[in-house]
């Protein structure tokens, strides 16, 4: 699993539908999700510190969390299945933990009110995820070929071999 940070929120340039951006921690991959109105701005007031009058449904959830004595571990985004991401809460209160299923809007909304990790699989990452330094993504597969270009059958053999003092 790759933990993400949330990067900020988008408008997707054709739809102008809000799209939550997820980033790894070498700021190299960058994970778009798609999300409603009303978890951009549930998202939006957690990343700016900014407390509703009343609790909304996040904040509800974390009081809930708070009153029970229960913690968010963390956020697992899982799977995507026909342009739909999944997501689980990991959940713990005591010596019992629960993993429940959500909306992963919802679970980013959350984890970011409570300060818990958003992991996410790395099968997600390759199938959905976008560069966002292509230039250092070219330099590293640049150096990949010209590494494999030099590689020789012996260099595989001398690494292969033990001298005569390791042999004993």
């Amino acid at each position: 699993m790759i933990e993400m940070k949330v990067a900020g929120i988008a408008l997707d340039a054709a739809t102008r539908s809000p799209i939550v951006l997820l980033r790894d921690s070498t700021e190299r991959r960058q994970l778009p999700i798609y999300i409603g109105q009303d978890q951009a701005k549930a998202i939006i007031n957690a990343l700016e510190n900014q407390a509703p009058p009343r609790p909304l449904t996040h904040d509800l959830f974390v009081n809930l969390f708070e009153e029970w004595d229960m913690t968010l571990e963390r956020v697992v985004i899982h799977s995507l299945q026909d342009n739909t991401f999944y997501a689980t809460l990991t959940v713990s209160q005591g010596e019992t933990k629960k993993e429940i299923d959500a909306r992963p809007s919802d679970a980013i909304a959350i984890a970011l009110r409570t300060n818990s990790p958003i992991w996410v699989l790395e099968e997600v990452v390759a199938d959905a995820s976008i560069p966002v330094d292509r230039d250092a993504d070219e330099a590293e597969r640049k150096a990949f070929r010209d590494f494999l270009s030099n590689l020789r059958p012996e260099d595989f053999l001398q690494r292969g071999k033990l001298s005569s003092e390791e042999a004993q």
